[in-house]
């Protein structure tokens, strides 16, 4: 892959391009190669996109039908083959995410987009019946759907396509203006989608502001800045939470961690259980909020499923994320990689046995099986965001609905049962923000609600949940 160099001339901030000599480098997870350059931003540049966001909604308005028709050409473009492909090889380069997997995120981004579309066309807000009160005799109300300002959106670098999607289509489908922080791992994608809207969507400069740079500096800056009225984040509970706490003045949205359960019943299809859980326990090295990492199993069935599921996870295909037949690569860093291999290493010195994987081969981290896994180790207890599932055998339903929610996450849960009553005491009893009954928790389609409770989170993804938390009601009365 081509290396990408996004100097002044080509990062969007606000009308104008950035001004700076700094610049970080982007290198592959996998090898360690070159793959693109962008600048080194500060709070200047970030308040420099914000007064521009701050005043473009009166120099250059986009009614709603304009901003439903550019996010539609971003879903057309996005979904042209060549667009796709080069999108995806950038996923693959920055990310390390392999090919096949990346183009199923350019796949759903393209929905992502046309969702937002069709919620731009009908952002409205509601009559109030005021003449149900004898105080409102003569009164004609409404309440107006309006943006709520300047949004300032921090992405995640595991989902550099998507997630920046979910941030700035409902946004822009709001009527608001944005500023962006993409990870410092993962940035160009992020330019390359602003490039994308602004020059080939005819979104107008200064409506979508990319700003790269690190956590301490851009991010921080975002944060604090008085002129942004609403922070949209995506990553860990620790700093999303202190994000909260930093801005009391604003609204905050956050989509945070988990560790995601699997309760697999002797009455349900654990052979399917088994196969969906060697892909999604590990798509993208395990690197996803909702990754399969705790898998509860029916102690009568627990070994033909453990056996089942290790077959599966020893043939995935580890190397290379630009090659056609790469399942899994590396994580993130070198320095991810070893903190989820000590994870495990500190699981099997407490009693855990390894069943598949746990090795490091030429610099990746196997796509690893754990038995005998207890609530106090940090595979289950806290998020590994890596290639590990953990295996652990119960003996009635009850224990299984309690260890599935022994954690202080809360964003999904899945259950393998064909006992209608048992799917739905999990539906009632689990507290996350969505269970799912035969399908693991790693499934997602962009148009639901998509969000957390606990430590996983405060808010709702989804084009038309999105854009509900982007805007706020203004009341109208008329005096007849």
């Amino acid at each position: 892959m081509a290396t990408q160099t996004h100097d002044t001339k080509l990062l969007p901030v606000g009308r104008d391009r950035i001004s700076t000599d700094d610049v970080i480098t982007v290198a592959s997870p996998y090898d360690g190669s070159v793959v693109g350059q962008v600048p080194r931003c500060g709070p200047d540049q970030v308040d420099d996109a914000v007064e521009v966001a701050r005043h473009v909604p009166d120099e250059e308005p986009l009614p709603a039908w304009r901003r439903a028709g550019i996010l539609d050409e971003a879903s057309r473009r996005l979904a042209d083959p060549d667009t796709a492909e080069r999108f995806a090889r950038t996923l693959a380069g920055e990310a390390a995410k392999p090919i096949a997997t990346a183009r199923q995120e350019i796949s759903r981004a393209v929905n992502t987009f046309a969702f937002s579309a069709a919620e731009a066309r009908r952002v409205s807000g509601e009559m109030v019946p005021l003449e149900a009160s004898p105080n409102g005799e003569g009164k004609l109300g409404f309440a107006l759907r309006v943006p709520i300002g300047v949004v300032g959106a921090i992405s995640p670098f595991n989902f550099p396509v998507n997630l920046v999607a979910h941030k700035v289509a409902p946004a822009l489908a709001a009527g608001c203006p944005v500023v962006l922080k993409p990870a410092s791992q993962t940035p160009l994608s992020a330019v390359a989608l602003a490039d994308l809207l602004m020059d080939e969507c005819g979104l107008p400069p200064g409506w979508l502001s990319v700003v790269t740079g690190g956590g301490r500096d851009v991010g921080e800056a975002i944060v604090a800045h008085p002129g942004i009225a609403m922070l949209t984040f995506t990553g860990s509970a620790d700093v999303g939470w202190s994000i909260r706490e930093k801005a009391p003045r604003k609204k905050v949205g956050l989509e945070l961690g988990n560790n995601a359960p699997v309760i697999v019943e002797p009455d349900g299809d654990w052979e399917a259980a088994a196969r969906k859980i060697s892909v999604h326990g590990y798509s993208h090295a395990g690197q996803s909020c909702i990754s399969v990492q705790r898998v509860l199993v029916h102690q009568s069935i627990a070994q033909d499923f453990t056996e089942a599921l290790a077959e599966h996870v020893r043939s995935l295909r580890v190397g290379d994320p630009q090659e056609e037949d790469t399942e899994v690569s590396a994580l993130i860093s070198a320095a991810d990689r070893d903190r989820v291999a000590s994870w495990v290493d500190e699981a099997v010195s407490g009693g855990a046995t390894v069943q598949a994987g746990g090795e490091v081969r030429d610099g990746l981290l196997a796509p690893t099986v754990l038995t005998g896994v207890t609530p106090d180790m940090r595979v289950c207890r806290d998020e590994v965001f890596g290639p590990v599932v953990g295996v652990q055998a119960y003996e009635t339903y009850d224990e299984a609905l309690h260890l599935a929610g022994d954690t202080r996450y809360g964003l999904q849960a899945g259950v393998f049962t064909k006992d209608l009553g048992k799917a739905l005491r999990a539906m009632q009893e689990l507290h996350f923000g969505g269970v799912l009954v035969g399908e693991v928790p790693t499934w997602r389609a962009d148009q639901m609600p998509y969000g957390g409770v606990r430590d996983s989170g405060n808010t709702r993804e989804g084009p038309a949940y999105a854009v509900e938390e982007m805007t706020e009601l203004r009341m109208i009365v008329l005096q007849a």
